[in-house]
């Protein structure tokens, strides 16, 4: 019994470990190196100080959450308000938000880019927003995304 007990403690920790280590690349250099050295389309998730808080906490915040993005996406966070950012990050993150058409913060953009002759390319697969629903019905819907012949 105590057998039981103590797997059962060290399967919840571990699930609530990984939630707690989801890594977010915040440059797109980065994030497109990674996207291409492990053929995964990257989340970008464009958010501001000043944006709800409903989607990082209802769903990036949960271990499915941990799990999925780690199986099938690179992770990509732009904070639309962050002082600390170069003005030229500050200039490309904008010219993002706005080259894929995002109108509401926070949203979520899947895509894919690659890079020749130093010009960046995108292609977008679709965006998201804060669905209710929780973690699963969100994973479910990215997942159409991703794989809309599924």
């Amino acid at each position: 019994m105590i057998k039981k007990i103590l797997l059962l403690i060290l399967f919840l920790g571990s699930l609530t470990f990984q939630a707690q280590n989801i890594v977010w690349k915040t440059t797109m250099e980065a994030a497109i190196t990674a996207s291409n050295e492990e053929n995964k389309p990257m989340l970008i998730f464009f958010t501001s100080s000043s944006a709800p808080t409903n989607l990082q906490n209802e769903v990036f915040k949960t271990p499915d959450f941990a799990v999925w993005s780690r199986d099938n996406v690179i992770l990509v966070k732009l904070d639309l308000s962050d002082i600390n950012a170069s003005d030229a990050d500050k200039e490309q993150n904008v010219k993002l938000k706005n080259a894929f058409g995002v109108q509401d913060l926070p949203e979520v953009c899947f895509a894919n880019a690659s890079i020749r002759k130093s010009k960046t390319t995108f292609q977008a697969l679709g965006k998201i927003g804060y669905k209710p629903g929780g973690a699963k019905a969100w994973i479910s819907e990215s997942d159409a995304i991703l794989h809309p012949s599924e």
